[in-house]
């Protein structure tokens, strides 16, 4: 068994994948915009990755845009045979970076030919619905439409697994109505827990769930409780944190991201931490909070 095996696997469709993944979107530029700042070592992270045995890796069109994707095919292909890309569509970026909505048919039929050209498959394995009624958190409003050109695309045999992402429970309940949901993405985090409730709901239907900013995003945790814990136990806070995650529930998928094969190491080690009863209420009992350093990076 590898460390990585420890963390354990959960169902991702008609998929088994280890709960601790690789999400790509740290690859691309700045503001996930442009290509990365060093190609070889973007290249060699997920050559990495793999090689450390992730087998789920989180990605989209829309990071660079294109450009993750492509960084995808260039290191991987041909792809392992257990090996699960998760794309997501809805999303757009415009000449100057911004995150738009892309939501008509003919977006989100174009989006999954994107996807599907520069990842160099014939089919993608999973296709979230990316909601952008607020590009920031889950808002109310209908999905059905936007899903039901998924759904289009799933019987054409383009997609054969659907998720949702930044999505309310209405919304996943209204999904679940027309198409089987086999994972939400959501913000998730010890400071961000507004899904607590969602995740015990889809864990009881197998519903995979995958915190995205499982370290905070861009602004890293910051707590006196967690830097504790972590000292006390000689490991990062960051490993408290996604060791924290899967502990929290056996649905929950990690993809944290880096651009860094020495960070990915350290993520990839949180599968080894046992956190002991006393320090799962230490973390659960105190609110912890973010720092926001608008002049410091997230370590990649």
């Amino acid at each position: 068994m590898t460390s990585i095996d420890q963390s354990g696997t959960f169902a991702l469709g008609d998929r088994t994948v280890g709960r601790l993944g690789y999400g790509a979107m740290q690859l691309a530029g700045p503001g996930v915009f442009g290509p990365p700042k060093d190609h070889d070592a973007a290249v060699a992270v997920l050559r990495a990755a793999v090689d450390a045995g992730v087998n789920h890796i989180d990605t989209s069109d829309f990071y660079g845009p294109h450009v993750t994707n492509r960084l995808i095919r260039e290191a991987l292909a041909p792809y392992p045979d257990d090996l699960v890309i998760v794309t997501k569509i809805g999303a757009r970026r415009d000449g100057d970076g911004a995150w738009l909505p892309a939501f008509s048919a003919e977006e989100l039929t174009q989006a999954v030919h994107a996807n599907l050209r520069n990842l160099g498959l014939d089919t993608l394995e999973v296709v979230n619905l990316r909601v952008m009624f607020d590009a920031h958190e889950p808002a109310e409003g209908s999905i059905e439409k936007p899903l039901s050109v998924l759904a289009r695309l799933q019987e054409q045999g383009l997609v054969r697994h659907i998720g949702l992402s930044n999505v309310t429970p209405a919304q996943i309940a209204e999904g679940r109505r027309v198409a089987d949901i086999v994972c939400v993405q959501n913000q998730y985090n010890l400071v961000h827990r507004a899904d607590d409730a969602l995740i015990d709901d889809l864990a009881r239907d197998g519903i995979a769930y995958v915190p995205f900013f499982p370290l905070g995003g861009f602004s890293p945790l910051q707590s006196s409780v967690l830097s504790g814990i972590a000292e006390r136990l000689g490991v990062t806070p960051m490993q408290v944190a996604l060791a924290w995650l899967l502990h929290r529930a056996p649905n929950i998928l990690l993809i944290p991201g880096t651009s860094s094969v020495g960070h990915l190491r350290e993520n990839l080690a949180a599968a080894e931490l046992d956190l002991s009863d006393d320090t799962l209420k230490e973390l659960d009992g105190n609110k912890l909070k973010h720092r926001d350093v608008s002049s410091e990076v997230t370590r990649t």
